[in-house]
């Protein structure tokens, strides 16, 4: 049996990169997986790329994680096809690349709040689905901030992980749990899949508001140490 069998995973931003890479991922895993992007297209691609590994999914439309309307009528859809939504993979930085259908942000300030709004949006449509399946929400960040500078990611990756603690703690009546998975600068994208899929599985029912760090205890060692 894989670990997400029959669960129905929201995720978003699934044209490219992170979001494609979960989408797959979690497929692989044995969810039944929703994609959205702004990118429709490309976001039709990804799901041809699970169904040639045997997975399923589906891609309503083009979606604006930005648009209240938008999201709304895309977690109607996941809801309406699949009969709930027990994962939702709600990717902040996904705005910084431009998926929004809005004016771009044109500074990491005003990405970084509309994407903390995009995750807000989504996670409050599919929250009464969450509460019927006692479901999980995955959070995912800003790499880094602006140029890659580690101010930046301190800043985006505070501001989302005190969002995610905050639904964890909201959720905890319902049977909902919430994490932060990252990425930190020093983060593998595999690292960070691997977590998110345990995360969202029924092996870690017991944990919620987790904010994990992954790349093989490389950030808790001192610059200094190294070999």
């Amino acid at each position: 049996m894989k670990r997400l069998d029959g669960k129905v995973a929201l995720i978003s931003g699934t044209a490219r990169g992170r979001g494609r890479a979960a989408a797959v991922r979690f497929a692989a895993e044995g969810a039944l997986v929703v994609g959205g992007d702004l990118r429709h297209e490309e976001a039709v691609e990804t799901q041809r790329l699970i169904a040639r590994e045997g997975g399923i999914a589906l891609t309503p439309g083009p979606l604006d994680v930005t648009d209240e309307d938008s999201v709304r009528a895309w977690v109607g859809e996941a809801a309406d096809a699949f009969g709930g939504i027990d994962i939702v993979h709600a990717d902040a930085g996904a705005v910084r690349s431009g998926m929004t259908g809005r004016r771009p942000c044109e500074d990491f300030a005003c990405a970084l709040r509309a994407g903390l709004e995009s995750v807000r949006l989504t996670v409050r449509a599919a929250w009464p689905h969450l509460k019927r399946t006692r479901g999980c929400v995955l959070t995912v960040g800003f790499a880094a901030g602006p140029a890659g500078s580690l101010a930046g990611s301190r800043t985006a990756g505070a501001e989302l992980t005190a969002l995610t603690r905050r639904i964890a703690a909201e959720g905890a009546p319902y049977g909902i749990r919430a994490h932060c998975v990252g990425p930190r600068p020093s983060d593998r994208p595999d690292d960070v899949l691997h977590a998110a899929v345990l995360l969202a599985s029924g092996e870690a029912a017991p944990i919620t508001g987790a904010d994990p760090v992954m790349g093989g205890g490389r950030s808790a060692v001192p610059p200094g140490a190294r070999s």
